[in-house]
Formats: C-alpha cells, sequence, structure tokens
C-alpha cells in the first residue's frame, strides 16, 4: 500500500513539474512566436492558430524536459505547420480549380469536396518523402491514367525510370499505410 502511495505521489510531481515546464514555456515564448507568425502570415488569427497548434505538439512531446532551445524547436514546429498549410491551401485551390472546369451536373456536394481534399493531403503527406519526378511520376499514372511511355516523355525520362518511380509511390502509400 505504500509502494502505491509514493508511486501516486511521484507521478504527482512529475505531472506537476511537467504542466509547470510547459506553462512556463507558453509564458516565455508566446508572444515571440505569435510575433513572428502574425509577421510572416500577415494574418492575426492566422497566427494565433498557428501558435496555438505548435504549443499543441510540445505539450504532446514525451518529455519536454529535454528541450535545450525552446525557440528552435517552436521554430521548427511552426514551419512545418505553416508549410503544411500552404500544402493544403494549395492542394484545395489546384481541385477546385479543376473542378471549375467540368460541367455543373457532375460537380460534387461540398461534403463531397471536403473529403476529396482529405484525401489529396492525405495522399500527398504519404508521398512527402519522395523526389518531384516520382511523385509526379506515381501521380501521372495512378490518377491521369498516363502510361509509363507518355509519363518518360513528361518528364523526360526512361521507361523504365517511370517505372522505378512508380514503385517507390507505392512503397511510400503502403508504408504509410502500415
Amino acid at each position: 500500500m505504500l509502494s502505491m502511495a509514493v508511486n501516486s505521489s511521484v507521478a504527482s510531481v512529475k505531472l506537476t513539474a511537467r504542466q509547470s515546464l510547459l506553462h512556463q514555456l507558453f509564458g516565455d515564448h508566446h508572444g515571440w512566436l505569435f510575433d513572428r507568425l502574425r509577421a510572416r502570415l500577415g494574418c492575426p488569427s492566422d497566427a494565433a492558430d498557428m501558435a496555438s497548434e505548435t504549443f499543441a505538439h510540445v505539450v504532446a512531446l514525451d518529455d519536454p524536459h529535454s528541450i535545450r532551445e525552446p525557440r528552435a524547436l517552436l521554430t521548427t514546429i511552426a514551419k512545418r505547420l505553416v508549410y503544411a498549410s500552404w500544402r493544403r491551401r494549395d492542394l484545395e485551390r489546384a481541385y477546385l480549380e479543376t473542378l471549375a472546369g467540368e460541367p455543373e451536373q457532375f460537380a460534387p456536394s461540398a461534403e463531397q469536396q471536403a473529403l476529396a481534399v482529405e484525401a489529396l493531403v492525405e495522399i500527398d503527406r504519404m508521398l512527402e518523402g519522395l523526389s518531384s519526378r516520382a511523385r509526379a511520376a506515381f501521380l501521372y499514372s495512378q490518377l491521369d491514367g498516363m502510361t509509363y511511355l507518355e509519363i518518360g516523355r513528361e518528364l523526360g525520362v526512361s521507361v523504365p525510370r517511370v517505372h522505378q518511380y512508380v514503385v517507390q509511390g507505392l512503397r511510400a502509400c503502403f508504408e504509410a499505410r502500415l
């Protein structure tokens, strides 16, 4: 019984120390991060959202006590989040531009559009480690139904190289789903 009480007390002290550290990190660096994001994004509400998301990532870290350079870490997390939001916006814009060229009777509902954008973002995430050519070859093959010969001509590479690129894309998708 005593060991359970000691373990509970130790866990409580660790939680309190973690909360204190996170509170201090937020207090010391939130204003600085918000100002940087506002300057970069040009919109205070977007900057506030991005700063909050950045700190949510910090809270999710296993051991925030290991943070030695908090501003470097916050900058890295925030940059990744900003780039991800820009990529999502670009994907959504490209999708909507493509839809605009389709006849109105084939237009998907708002819900279908949102699901399609989510799927595109997920595919983009799965392919993020590929080179631009490998990504393009995979997407030409899977989404546009182009042959390897057509893709090779488009990218200026050989058919066997296109095959390698498509295999890389398939492998990336398979590994991301594990």
